[in-house]
This record gives structure tokens, C-alpha cells and sequence, in this order.
């Protein structure tokens, strides 16, 4: 039996990714020590794999509880570290300018965060804010390329000697392999329906986004209403790729795409950022994603199954890309803390 079972992670979606590369950066585990468990891994396609389907930025939509707002800010400022890890920009993650509307202002606790560390923060006036926009930013944000990031990161993992199984596991006690001291259930939309865990306060948030070619469009662009969000955003180093978006359809499970829907996001981006159509609308893919969201936010906590350590590290919605490197920080701190606990009885 590999040593390499001594800490499994459960999941290869984005956060399942961040919480092994946490475990070595952050708690100095050996690669050779991690193992991660998934039935699909970066290059599979499934509407119940999350990860790839992603709009994939750094965006200021996440809610602003002291939590989310940590997760973020830590992702932030600590991915260039990762960048450099998996290769640099080339690699599917880079940085372009971004402009954020909301409809409704989002408070101050969230744009005092935001203040504490966005680079090249610029507050637009009001005088210059669209009709109907009641709070605008720029910025220089995080983009990402993500079914090539996911694969990058995978490829420094297990050159790294991380071992990936491709397994379904039905119930979460099954990650438990001889040697296994600590599970990280990063099961994601999972969460709802494996065994041991089967969260009833997982749920999917479903979107749609069009895949376009635009090799004249260079920045994001973004707006948040109550009921709706409106996003562009340019994927680095695809060769011009262009997702226009979107949609927030709480409890809808289907992965079929709607025609009705892709006229309508053409519709919204195109009224958002008009320069999209100085060259004929050329679409390259139409696809559904489901994010994993939960009521009452992530769930980052620990429990005991047979005696080990279970960690849960779920519920990112469809923020996993920009909150989920602070949640894995989070859930090694918290292993951690458990550790140091258990050395002292």
C-alpha cells in the first residue's frame, strides 16, 4: 500500500485542487503522502463536474459575510504564488482589467474589503455609471482558462508525486484506505447524495454560457441585479476565446441548454459591452454548469468517522474559483487545529 494514502482528498474540482496544494504549501505534507479520490478528473465532461463549465474570474458577487469575504481576499492575493507553482500566466491563469456594476450597492463592509487589496481599485462616479447602476468599480482581476487550469494544476500535483484515483465512491467512509489519517470532502453538487455526508442543504445554482471567439476583447465586464448576472469575461491564453453569461437558476439540475437562453445572454453582454459585435458573433460552444451552493453558505468543519479525522470543504457555489483557495487554507488550518487537539490527550 502507497504511503501516499495517508491523506486523501475527496473531490478534483477546483476547491478538491486548492485544498491538496494547501496541503503541501500550507501544512508541509509530503506530495508522496496525498492521495485525491474523484469520479471525474480535469479533461472528463459532466454536468455533475462543476469546475470546467466555470465563467471563471475573480468577481465581487460573493456574499459578505466575515467568512467569504477572508476566502476571498486570502485567494486574491496569494494565486500568484500559484501561477508561478503550476508555470505562470500560460498555464490558464493570468491577469486582465475588469468593470463591475451592481444594481444595488453591496454594502460597506463588502467595499471596505475590497479597498483593503483589489489592485488598481478605481470607485467610478456616479455621473459615469449606466442607467439603472447604482455602484461601479475597475479593477485588475484574476482570469481563468479553467478546464486547462484545472489540468495544470493537476499536472503539478502529480508531478509533485500526488497520486489521482478515478473512483466513485458511494458512501464517504469508502476514502478511508488503511493508512488514511485525514478525508477532505470536497464532493462539491456531491455533497447532496454520497452516503455519510447527503447534505440536504446542497443545492445547484444552474448557469448557461456561450463560448465565443473575440480576439478584440481583452477586459471583463460585469453586472450583478437582484435576480440576474450579466458577465464577459476574456479566458487567457485559449486563443481568443470570449464566455459571455449568464444565469442563477436556484434547484435547477438539468445540463440541457436552451436556445431562448443563449439569445438572451447575447442580448444582455452585448448591451454591457457593445464592442463585442465590431466583429461578427462567432460561437464555439454552448454549455450548462451547476453550481454547488448551499444554504447557509460553505461548510468547512471537522468530524470523526471510525475513529479519523473527516474534514468537509463544500458549498463554494459559483465562487469556488476566487474563494476556494482560501477555503482549502481554511480546512488544512482546521486539520491542524484537530491535530494539535488529538496530541494533547
Amino acid at each position: 500500500m502507497s504511503q501516499s494514502d495517508e491523506y486523501v482528498v475527496v473531490g478534483a474540482g477546483i476547491t478538491g485542487l486548492y485544498t491538496a496544494y494547501c496541503l503541501i504549501n500550507d501544512a508541509k505534507v509530503s506530495p508522496r503522502k496525498i492521495s485525491v479520490i474523484a469520479q471525474y478528473m480535469p479533461g472528463d465532461q459532466s454536468i455533475h463536474y462543476t469546475s470546467p463549465w466555470a465563467g471563471g474570474n475573480f468577481s465581487c458577487i460573493t456574499p459578505d459575510d466575515p467568512d467569504t469575504l477572508e476566502f476571498d481576499k486570502y485567494t486574491y492575493t496569494n494565486l500568484k504564488q500559484l501561477q508561478a507553482k503550476i508555470g505562470g500566466p500560460k498555464k490558464g491563469i493570468d491577469h486582465n482589467p475588469t468593470t463591475e456594476y451592481w444594481d444595488i450597492y453591496p454594502g460597506e463592509k463588502k467595499v471596505d474589503s475590497l479597498k483593503s487589496y483589489l489592485t488598481d481599485l478605481i470607485i467610478i462616479p456616479k455621473f459615469q455609471l449606466p442607467k439603472g447602476v447604482a455602484f461601479g468599480i475597475k479593477y485588475t482581476t484574476w482570469d481563468f482558462f479553467c478546464p486547462f487550469y484545472l489540468a495544470n494544476i493537476k499536472e503539478y500535483l502529480e508531478t509533485s508525486g500526488v497520486r489521482f484515483i478515478k473512483k466513485k465512491l458511494t458512501h464517504i467512509a469508502q476514502a478511508y484506505l488503511p493508512r488514511t489519517k485525514v478525508v477532505f470532502n470536497c464532493t462539491g453538487i456531491g455533497a447532496f447524495s454520497i452516503s455519510g455526508v447527503k447534505d440536504s442543504k446542497v443545492y445547484p445554482t444552474r448557469g448557461q454560457v456561450l463560448v465565443v471567439h473575440a480576439p478584440h476583447i481583452h477586459e471583463n465586464r460585469m453586472r450583478w441585479g437582484e435576480d440576474y448576472a450579466t458577465y464577459i469575461i476574456p479566458r487567457p491564453h485559449s486563443h481568443d476565446q470570449l464566455i459571455l453569461g449568464g444565469f442563477l437558476q436556484k434547484d435547477n439540475w438539468t445540463g440541457d441548454t436552451s436556445g431562448e437562453e443563449s439569445r438572451d445572454i447575447i442580448k444582455r453582454t452585448t448591451e454591457l459591452m457593445p464592442e463585442i459585435l465590431d466583429r461578427p458573433l462567432e460561437i464555439l460552444a454552448v454549455a450548462a454548469g451547476l453550481r454547488p451552493s448551499r444554504h447557509g453558505g460553505v461548510r468547512i468543519e471537522s468530524e470523526h468517522v471510525e475513529g479519523k479525522l473527516l474534514i468537509h470543504n463544500y458549498g463554494a457555489s459559483g465562487y469556488g474559483y476566487q474563494a476556494g483557495f482560501g477555503m482549502g487554507h481554511r480546512a488544512v488550518q482546521l486539520m491542524l487545529k484537530e491535530q494539535q487537539l488529538y496530541c494533547k490527550l
